[in-house]
C-alpha cells in the first residue's frame, strides 16, 4: 500500500547549518563552502537514487544556467542572507510509492519539484534517497532542497512568497501561510495518484488526516533517522523508550474501552435472549418489552458516553505524544549540530594531515 508522507521545513542558520553543507549531504556530492573554505565531501554516502536541480520553466527561458551548478547554488544562497537566524533553504521531504519502478519515481520527484520552482520561482535540489538495508524495503523518498530566494540571471533575488510572514502574504493578497503548505500537500496526493493511475496501479494515497478520513486509528509515530539509527544499532534511546511506553499505555486504554464498551453490548443480547422465553401472557410480554426497550436505549447511551470518554482520554494522550515529538525535535536537531560539528572537526583534522610540514609556510 503506497504511504503519504510529505513535511516541509525551513533549514535555519542558526541552528548551525549552512546551506552547501546540508545540500552536499542530501546529494551525496562534494561542496566547496566559499565563505569557510571548508569542503564538504559526502560522495561516498550510500543511498543516493538521483540528484538533479530543477529551475523555474522562466529560468530556462532566460538561459540561465549559473544555478545548476550545485556549488554555485548553495553557496549564492549562503551569502545573500546577512542576519544570523536567517533561512538559507527550504527542505520538502516526500515518500515515493515503492510501487513505481525507478524511472516513474525520478519523474515523480521531479515534476513535483518543477511545481515548486515554477510556483515560487526558485531553484530546487532534488536528491532520491533509496531504502536504508536495515529499514523498510518501501522506505523510498525525496528530499526537495529549495532556495528560499527567486532565480535571476545574475544570482538571487527577492524572497519566494512561501517565506513571508502571514502580514505580509495578505498585502500581496495571498492566504495564509499554513493554507499554502496544506494545498502544496493536496498537490503531491495529486499527482503521485495521476502516476499510480497512469501505471494502473490500485494503490493510492491521502493527504488528509487519519480523522478527516474517518478512520478510528492512531496515527503512527515517527522517530526521526538519528534515533532510528541509533535504534537499529541495537543502542536503545530515551525517546524511543518513551515512545514505546506511550505506546503501550495507548494501546491498554483502546484494550480497557472495548472491554468495557463489549460487556455493554453482551448485556443487550442477554435481554434479546430473555424475549425468546417471554410467557404467553401478554400483558408480561408486553411489559418486558417495555423493559427491554428501556435498557437497550441506556445501554446504547452508556455506550455513546463510554465512546466519548475514550476519545477524550486519547485527545489527552494525543497531547502528550505531541509534547514528546516537540522534545524529541529539539533533541534530534542538537544531534545534527553535534554531528556537522564533529564533521568539520573531522574534515580540519584531514586537513592537517594532508597538508603535513608545510601547512604553516
Amino acid at each position: 500500500m503506497a504511504i503519504y508522507h510529505l513535511t516541509t521545513k525551513p533549514v535555519p542558520r542558526a541552528m548551525g547549518r549552512s546551506a552547501p553543507a546540508s545540500a552536499a549531504y542530501r546529494a551525496g556530492d562534494k561542496v566547496l563552502e566559499h565563505s569557510t573554505g571548508q569542503t564538504w565531501d559526502y560522495s561516498r554516502k550510500q543511498g543516493v537514487e538521483h540528484s538533479e536541480i530543477v529551475l523555474p520553466t522562466s529560468a530556462a527561458q532566460r538561459d540561465i544556467n549559473w544555478a545548476r551548478d550545485r556549488e554555485q547554488l548553495w553557496n549564492a544562497a549562503e551569502e545573500a542572507e546577512k542576519r544570523k537566524d536567517a533561512r538559507v533553504a527550504r527542505e520538502w521531504e516526500v515518500a515515493l510509492p515503492h510501487e513505481l519502478d525507478r524511472k516513474h519515481r525520478v519523474d515523480l520527484a521531479k515534476e513535483f519539484a518543477g511545481e515548486l520552482a515554477n510556483r515560487y520561482g526558485c531553484a530546487v535540489d532534488v536528491a532520491i534517497h533509496r531504502p536504508h538495508r536495515l529499514g523498510d524495503e518501501r522506505n523510498w523518498h525525496a528530499h526537495l532542497f529549495a532556495t528560499t530566494r527567486t532565480i535571476e540571471a545574475d544570482g538571487l533575488g527577492r524572497k519566494t512568497d512561501i517565506e513571508l510572514g502571514d502580514r505580509d502574504r495578505a498585502k500581496k493578497g495571498l492566504g495564509l501561510g499554513a493554507e499554502e503548505i496544506k494545498g502544496m500537500r493536496a498537490r503531491w496526493a495529486e499527482l503521485t495518484n495521476e502516476r499510480l493511475r497512469e501505471q494502473h496501479i490500485e494503490a493510492r494515497i491521502d493527504h488528509r488526516s487519519l480523522k478527516d478520513q474517518g478512520i478510528e486509528r492512531e496515527p503512527t509515530v515517527h522517530l526521526g533517522p538519528s534515533v532510528t539509527g541509533m535504534e537499529r544499532r541495537g543502542i536503545r534511546t530515551e525517546v524511543g523508550e518513551r515512545v514505546r511506553e506511550e505506546q503501550r499505555r495507548e494501546m491498554e486504554l483502546r484494550l480497557e474501552k472495548a472491554k468495557e464498551l463489549g460487556q455493554l453490548a453482551r448485556e443487550s443480547q442477554d435481554v434479546e435472549k430473555s424475549i425468546l422465553d417471554l410467557s404467553g401472557d401478554l400483558k408480561a410480554a408486553l411489559k418486558e418489552r417495555d423493559q427491554h426497550q428501556a435498557l437497550e436505549a441506556e445501554v446504547r447511551v452508556e455506550g455513546k458516553d463510554a465512546l466519548r470518554a475514550f476519545r477524550e482520554e486519547l485527545a489527552k494522550e494525543r497531547g502528550i505524544l505531541k509534547e514528546i515529538s516537540l522534545e524529541r525535535a529539539k533533541e534530534i536537531e542538537r544531534g545534527k549540530a553535534l554531528e556537522l560539528e564533529n564533521e568539520q572537526k573531522h574534515q580540519r583534522d584531514k586537513g592537517l594531515e594532508r597538508d603535513g610540514p608545510d601547512f604553516e609556510r
